[in-house]
């Protein structure tokens, strides 16, 4: 896999530097972790992410509208992390969702998902 540019759409600030520890590790850039749907919808126009990890549930706003706010102007791989999994797998059946809390080999197994699923559309 080649090293990706991810943009992580974290309220928690602890779970978003751990995840952004991860990424590193895995060898990707984290170009930005975004607190807020707002922040999430400028923080992709800025960095032009190749993938998005997005929280599901935030405390300003909803990572669900801030992917389809962000997507309008192009479709960018993303996947949910929630600590409720099958809520968003209701809300959104064809979305890869993580179910908090997760271990680093699950992520890589659904960044690669993602990933696949992007180059089939």
């Amino acid at each position: 896999m080649k090293a990706l540019r991810v943009l992580v759409i974290e309220d928690d600030a602890v779970i978003g530097l751990l995840l952004g520890e991860m990424l590193v590790e895995m060898g990707h850039d984290m170009c930005a972790i975004a607190a807020t749907e707002t922040a999430a919808v400028i923080a992709a126009g800025r960095y032009d992410p190749d993938l998005m990890i997005v929280d599901a549930r935030l405390g300003e706003g909803s990572g669900l509208s801030a992917v389809e706010e962000i997507r309008r102007t192009g479709p960018i791989p993303h996947l949910f992390v929630s600590g409720d999994a099958s809520r968003v797998r209701a809300l959104r059946p064809k979305a890869v969702v993580l179910q908090k809390p997760f271990r680093e080999a699950e992520l890589v197994r659904a960044i690669q998902r993602v990933l696949d699923a992007a180059v089939a559309a």
